[in-house]
């Protein structure tokens, strides 16, 4: 795969619950981690004393983080709400040549900086909330 341009990951939001999504905010930095805990089952019969884990179990999770600036009002204000009323509506995170991630997430942290000659940023984190659906592109 060739490199890819890092503004063309995108984090989208439903922003009223009708299926339709739209880029969140202004992003300029964004970041997408997947995790599996593992479940450990090694025992004393264990093969040559090595560790042996099982398939399949575990909890799987999805976090997200992007920071910029906010685009409009409406993004902004949607956003905030979704913060504090603990709301974790439907998500879409769009990585270049691999695919798409829809589903579920929490924003977990929102802030908010700027400085005296320069504009307002923002700092976002998401927790998946729920299975998670992926498309390839």
């Amino acid at each position: 795969m060739a490199a890819q341009n890092g503004r063309d990951l995108l984090i989208k939001l439903d922003l009223t619950g009708d299926g339709q999504f739209e880029t969140v905010a202004g992003l300029r930095a964004t970041r997408v981690s997947f995790n599996a805990e593992t479940v450990d089952v090694t025992s004393m019969a264990s093969s040559g004393g090595w560790r042996e884990l099982l398939g399949g179990a575990g909890v799987r999770s999805a976090a997200i983080s992007g920071s910029g600036v906010f685009r409009d009002a409406a993004t902004d204000e949607r956003a905030r709400q979704i913060f504090f009323d603990g709301e974790c509506p439907d998500f879409q995170v769009i990585v270049p040549d691999f695919g798409r991630v829809q589903g579920a997430f929490q924003i977990t942290a929102l802030e908010y900086a700027g400085s005296h000659d320069g504009e307002a940023s923002y700092e976002l984190s998401l927790a998946s909330a729920g299975a998670l659906s992926f498309v390839p592109l």
